[in-house]
């Protein structure tokens, strides 16, 4: 019996699309995967369509920018807004179409993903959020399609292209600042630590304060899903007989309704609670008093990634690149010495 396309998909662990598109060296396919692909099809003696694989493949122009799971609040953070601006900037100066892809939950994304991976046209993704046991990732690289990550990756790492800040200094740097201006109870509100930008922020936060021999109290400490907020978190680390003094926010949403929160308690910013917030969004102008804010630079991040994603399309057998981006602190009125 001749040896089919489902043969080879079968013994690289792809499916029978990837096989096809590796015979026509498409560019949306990985080298890694390529290799598998070719390796599996030796072994069998797969033979592919000469008339097939001589085909004029276009070129690859749709790039694909991924959003996580959400029913509808993902669209009001600024920090995916200006990722997509950047995004959508390079890829216009480089003749390649960005299209969105999100849903609310991994199996609508997913279906987007298998729709769009049909179109020859495809060549690649950009995945704008990093967590843990992704199962958006793990498609993505089990297929073997080509991706960036905006943050850190943590899973298949060696062989993931992402971009992403130095969270962990970031969060020390924020909590350091703080410290500088007098303040010794300081708290941090983050979003879901599986939300790995908030892990790692989270981290410089105790880093800064083991650093300073500051007490890590796990009271002082709250996660929260910034898409959907439990106020009672905030009134209960507002209202302990030992409150802090100053928070640092992962995110410029929740420093907002943290304000929100202190004005409801009574409570003054800055005079009675200092906040350094992240994203330096329209969040942070906006507010009175406007926000201290750490610029994570969302407009650079998106043109990196879709800077690196084309060019690894265009030259195939480049090596995953990890490409940090810097921070800088803005500082306006939310914070104040003690």
């Amino acid at each position: 019996m001749a040896v089919t396309i489902r043969d080879v998909a079968a013994l690289a662990g792809v499916s029978p699309s990837t096989v096809s598109r590796t015979c026509k060296d498409h560019s949306s396919i990985s080298r890694e995967t390529k290799e598998k692909v070719r390796f599996a099809m030796a072994q069998l003696g797969y033979e592919p369509n000469i008339q097939t694989s001589s085909q004029t493949i276009p070129s690859p122009q749709i790039i694909s920018i991924i959003l996580p799971p959400s029913s509808r609040e993902v669209y009001e953070n600024a920090f995916y807004l200006e990722a997509i601006r950047g995004i959508s900037q390079f890829c216009n100066g480089r003749e390649y179409i960005s299209t969105v892809v999100t849903g609310q939950d991994d199996e609508e994304i997913l279906r987007a993903i298998q729709t769009l991976g049909k179109e020859e046209r495809m060549g690649g993704y950009i995945v704008l959020y990093s967590k843990q046991e992704d199962a958006i990732i793990d498609y993505l690289y089990n297929e073997g399609l080509l991706y960036v990550l905006i943050g850190k990756a943590k899973q298949f790492v060696n062989q993931t292209i992402y971009i992403d800040n130095d969270n962990l200094l970031a969060g020390k740097e924020a909590t350091e600042y703080l410290y500088s201006l007098g303040h010794r109870q300081i708290a941090y509100v983050g979003s879901e630590c599986t939300m790995l930008f908030s892990a790692e922020r989270k981290s410089g936060y105790q880093l800064a304060l083991a650093e300073h021999n500051l007490p890590f109290h796990p009271n002082y400490c709250i996660e929260v899903n910034q898409f959907s907020l439990d106020n009672q978190l905030f009134y209960k680390l507002l209202q302990q007989e030992n409150r802090p003094t100053a928070v640092v926010a992962s995110d410029d949403i929740l420093a907002v309704a943290l304000e929100q929160i202190c004005t409801q308690c009574g409570l003054s910013v800055p005079k009675d609670l200092s906040i350094v917030s992240f994203n330096n969004s329209l969040f942070a102008r906006i507010t009175s008093p406007q926000l201290t804010s750490i610029d994570i630079n969302s407009h650079q991040l998106g043109i990196e990634a879709a800077s690196q994603l084309i060019n690894h399309i265009e030259n195939p057998n480049l090596l995953a690149t990890k490409i940090i981006v810097p921070h800088s602190l803005i500082i306006r009125g939310s914070c104040q010495q003690i």
